[in-house]
Order: C-alpha cells, then structure tokens, then sequence
C-alpha cells in the first residue's frame, strides 16, 4: 500500500478507495451504483437525513391550534424531513413485500425474466416470428408474462395500502410534529 499507511484495507476496489475520499469518512452511496441521476439524488438524500431523534422526538408532537398551522406544519415538515419521509415509505415497501409471499414470487419471475433478457442480450439478439426485438420490447414482454403473477399476488392491492399507509403516517407526524420557533416565523400565512 503506497501512500498512506493503514487509511486502506488491502482488499477494497480502487472505485471504493477514491469515493471513499478522506482518511475515516463512510463511503455514502455503494460504489455499485453507476454514475448518473439516480446516484446523485441517493446522496442527495442521505446528505439531507435528518437525526431519528429529532424526527421522533415525542416532546415535539402537539395539537395544531387551527388549519393554518397544520398547513404550516405539513408545507414546512414535508420539506424539513424529506430523506426520512422517503426513508418511511421504503420501509412500509419492504414492510409490504416481507408480510406477501406470493409477492415476492411474482417479484422474483419478473426478475428473473429481466436477468435471462439480460443475459440473451449479452449472447445476441432475441428473434421472435422472424423479427428481431429491441431491448425494451424484450422487458415488455417480461412484463407481459409476469402481469398474471403480479395479479394473483394482489400487485394493486398492495400499491394502494402502501400510498395509503404512507399518507397516514407522514400526513400525521407533519401535520402533528410542531416547527421551531424560528420557523414559524418564516412560514407566515396571510389571513384571507
């Protein structure tokens, strides 16, 4: 290991060692992910995670004195806490697909049709009834055969008490979960 002694583990990816950056910083996002969108908004939302005490902090919850306030609350709670909203509706997701199993076997054909599309794709080109498919019509067509799985395992059912059930909960910590003193301030509705 030249360079700085110790800083690295002998065994991490170079990908790992540069986006790890200093010496004792956590790597935020895996260096699995490509470059692109989807990572820089992962960091983005990690970067503006906000402390589990803070947003459970159960001094903090209080009745809203009238409709102006919960809207103050939910405009500037929704915006204060997004990562850990997003981070809430990832867990009611995995929540919904642990208690499921029929769920997680359609998840797995419709997977398991993506790798194999994947990796004919790899080997050359899908042929069916003497025309060559695009990729995207290869994945539409794994779609196409996992919808009957996706129906039998209650797919739309699930989706909704997801929405629904994140509504709930992020609706009631923001509407309930009281602004600072300072942010109330800034959050001035006009009485019409």
């Amino acid at each position: 290991m030249a360079g700085k002694a110790g800083s690295e583990h002998p065994f991490t990816p170079p990908a790992e060692r540069e986006a790890a950056g200093p010496p004792g910083t956590k790597i935020s996002i895996p260096a699995l992910l490509p470059q692109g969108p989807a990572k820089k908004w992962l960091e983005q939302r990690r970067a503006a995670l906000r402390p589990w005490a803070t947003f459970a902090d159960q001094r903090r919850f209080g009745k809203p004195r009238n409709v102006g306030e919960v809207c103050q609350r939910l405009a500037r709670n929704v915006e204060y806490f997004q990562s850990n909203y997003v981070l809430v509706f990832l867990g009611l997701v995995l929540y919904c697909l642990i208690t499921s199993p029929l769920l997680l076997v359609a998840l797995a054909v419709f997977f398991g049709a993506c790798y194999l599309i994947y990796l004919r794709t790899q080997q050359s080109r899908l042929v069916l009834f003497g025309r060559e498919l695009s990729t995207a019509h290869q994945y539409g067509l794994a779609g196409g055969v996992s919808f009957p799985f996706f129906w039998l395992a209650g797919a739309g059912s699930a989706v909704f008490w997801v929405l629904g059930a994140t509504l709930v909960v992020i609706g009631s910590h923001a509407a309930f979960h009281e602004l600072e003193s300072g942010e109330a301030d800034e959050l001035q509705m006009e009485p019409v």
